[in-house]
């Protein structure tokens, strides 16, 4: 088990370098965490009896990071649209249902799928263009390394000396303690991080660990999300992409919250220089 998680790491790390050095390898890497994220809710959803558009779903949430990423826009927040398309393209398959029986619950949760796993996921397109040459580039680091370094410092912590149960109904396993230390361990990241933020915002080294902490909380929220959502499927994994990690909404839970809410700082930041 342990050597399984350090391969698929290895590899998830080696990936996302490349990922962020390559624009073109970066989207195809996007795109396909994204369809595999989307799989993996949807079957979760499937396993409650829900009738679900999951064929619909993947596509309208593939087609959201493309059009970021190629600019295909006829108005400023493009992508929202391919979520009325898919919202009326939903209606029309329910139609032609016999069955109206959990329709609405059906079409919401193929929304939601596509809100939480795809338009949330985009947001990492948003960043890597948000600032011209390796600016954007510089971004993707920082929050990627500050998020996820806020993961490991809450799973070793938590798991060694963790004690008390932070939120015992939605993630029995994760602990005030581990809570703790993945804000330090993402406020370390942050720091060790600093040059990839632009020098012209003028951080000051306490600026910056609130920073890394304040985004590495962000993302155990992400986490716990995603808890909540396997343990109302009865899951302990979203899925068996990466033997050791699980499935890729594991790896991918905490961006999915942190990656929106960065990207709101920055370009609101920025926008005042």
């Amino acid at each position: 088990m342990l050597s399984q998680r350090v391969l698929s790491s290895t590899l998830m790390v080696l990936l996302t370098i490349f990922a962020i050095l390559n624009k073109w390898f970066f989207i195809v890497f996007v795109v396909a965490l994204t369809m595999a994220g989307l799989y993996e809710f949807f079957y979760l959803v499937r396993k409650k009896g829900i009738p679900i558009y999951s064929y619909v779903g993947i596509f309208i949430g593939t087609a959201i990071p493309l059009s970021i990423f190629t600019r295909f826009e006829l108005t400023k927040n493009w992508e929202l649209l391919f979520i009325v398309i898919g919202f009326l393209l939903l209606l029309l398959l329910q139609f032609l249902r016999e069955d109206n029986h959990n329709a609405i619950v059906g079409i919401s949760t193929t929304l939601f799928g596509v809100l939480y796993v795809s338009w949330f996921f985009s947001f990492l397109v948003k960043i890597r263009s948000l600032i011209p040459g390796d600016g954007g580039m510089k971004l993707l680091i920082f929050i990627i390394a500050v998020t996820k370094a806020g993961d490991i410092g809450a799973l070793l912590i938590g798991k060694k000396y963790g004690k008390h149960a932070l939120l015992a109904k939605v993630s029995p396993n994760k602990t005030v303690e581990g809570w703790i230390a993945g804000l330090a361990f993402a406020a370390i990241a942050a720091w060790l991080c600093w040059f990839c933020l632009p020098k012209a915002l003028n951080y000051t080294f306490l600026q910056v660990l609130l920073l890394g902490a304040f985004f590495g909380g962000i993302g155990q929220l992400g986490d716990l999300s995603e808890s909540m959502i396997k343990r109302d499927c009865n899951v302990k994994d979203s899925g068996k992409f990466l033997p050791g990690l699980g499935g890729v909404l594991d790896v991918i839970d905490s961006l999915l919250f942190a990656a929106p809410a960065f990207y709101l700082y920055m370009s609101s930041a920025l926008s005042t220089l």
